[in-house]
């Protein structure tokens, strides 16, 4: 997800280089996981369940839909329109099965009262998998010569969804915020997913109203772009809240910031933010929210590759791990033969 938004924000600020290297990366792992996860489900089908059972790691599971839609999108940026049309027949079936499947197993299923106290950030990756589908067919809209009516009904569906999502999600985090007790610990990175759903909310509808006449889109088009303003207000307020958090967090409270999977929530909606202002403002014709994303894409940038590195030092460390124990476990056999 992160690498693919990057690659886009590159693309669209003609940084064509960065943008292809990151698109080989984005394929590469997006296969990677995929068969890594398959060979998980069928493994340890036992731990899969437990995932979905669990209300604090369930909406994981649409990261899959997000991944899929913006790999897709940004194969269609470079006219790989059949390619981009399975990976979006892809992610919009498993964005529907999920969203039937993981509310029920995670939330109305769940034993263990009150399910809300493990509401986290994590809830909005639901949103952005919505928001994806809805990208990825509007981006495609226009592409194609038959099915645009088709494709019109499915991004501004997807889209609408995604945005009562947002306002649902938004309730049951904030509600657990004010029940029940915020550790330093609990403000962990996928909060920025909040502002990344607004982010990418504020994409979706762009491509939206830049999509060519359809009847739905005619019908939605004043709505959705007025609504991709006010996302894109309140996300852009998000920021500075999300940024004291994370000083709260780690400075005040000194909780150390070491590498993690989950900080690559954080890169992506730093690239989505990128990304939504510059088409944000090529749609309603604001060249103050074009120079906002252009300056903004090259944060995320920035971000990605300090968080690609420390990914990389953090896998040879744990190379490194098993010859430290073994180094360890020899050094006290000679001790005590000693």
């Amino acid at each position: 997800m992160a690498t693919g938004i990057v690659s886009i924000a590159m693309a669209n600020h003609h940084a064509y280089p960065i943008s292809v290297t990151l698109l080989w990366i984005t394929g590469l792992t997006y296969a990677v996981l995929v068969l890594g996860y398959g060979w998980r489900l069928v493994a340890y089908p036992s731990a899969v369940r437990a995932d979905l059972a669990d209300p604090a790691r369930a909406f994981g599971f649409f990261t899959f839909v997000a991944a899929t839609d913006v790999f897709g999108t940004r194969l269609t940026a470079d006219g790989h329109r059949l390619p981009a049309l399975i990976l979006l027949a892809v992610g919009s079936v498993s964005w529907l099965v999920l969203g039937y499947l993981v509310p029920w197993t995670a939330v109305l299923g769940h034993t263990r009262r009150p399910v809300l106290q493990h509401a986290n950030g994590t809830w909005f990756i639901w949103v952005v998998g919505s928001q994806s589908v809805a990208v990825l067919a509007a981006a495609l809209q226009p592409a194609v010569h038959t099915g645009q009516r088709e494709l019109a009904l499915l991004a501004v569906f997807t889209w609408s969804l995604g945005a009562f999502g947002y306002a649902a999600a938004t309730i049951f985090v904030a509600a657990r915020a004010l029940l029940y007790d915020l550790r330093p610990a609990d403000l962990t990175p996928p909060y920025w997913v909040s502002m990344g759903a607004t982010a990418i909310t504020v994409v979706a509808g762009a491509r939206i109203v830049q999509m060519t006449d359809a009847p739905i889109g005619v019908a939605t088009r004043g709505l959705i772009a007025g609504a991709s303003v006010v996302f894109w207000m309140f996300g852009t307020w998000l920021i500075p809240a999300l940024i004291a958090a994370g000083l709260w967090r780690h400075v005040v409270h000194r909780i150390p910031l070491r590498y993690e999977p989950a900080l690559w929530s954080v890169v992506f909606p730093l690239g989505m933010y990128g990304v939504r202002s510059h088409y944000l403002g090529q749609a309603d014709h604001l060249p103050i929210l074009e120079s906002i994303g252009a300056h903004e894409s090259w944060v995320a940038l920035a971000a990605w590759i300090l968080t690609f590195l420390a990914m990389l030092a953090h896998l040879a460390t744990l190379a490194r791990r098993p010859k430290l124990i073994q180094d360890a476990s020899s050094g006290e056999t000679n001790g005590q033969r000693a």
